[in-house]
């Protein structure tokens, strides 16, 4: 499932860089994440690493956005020009 950054995020800038697909992005108010471009990381890493460097842990599992590993590495070679 694609990630979500909820309304706790201070606009830390710490995410935004850490994306591998660009999905992270500054939205009106707090940063977003693209769920069409959101692998969690597989593909590239273990984690997401998104989450990995968040200082408050506000970056979340969608619920809208349910999706299993086999789907999330459709979706990396489809980002990535591989499928």
């Amino acid at each position: 499932m694609a990630l979500l950054i909820n309304s706790k995020c201070i606009n830390c800038d710490m995410c935004d860089p850490e994306c591998p697909n660009q999905a992270i992005y500054m939205g009106e108010k707090i940063y977003e994440i693209d769920p069409d471009k959101c692998t969690e990381c597989v593909g590239h890493y273990d984690q997401p690493t998104c989450v990995s460097v968040c200082p408050i842990d506000c970056i979340k599992p969608d619920p809208a956005h349910r999706e299993s590993l086999d789907t999330l590495a459709e979706k990396f070679l489809k980002l990535t020009g591989q499928s």
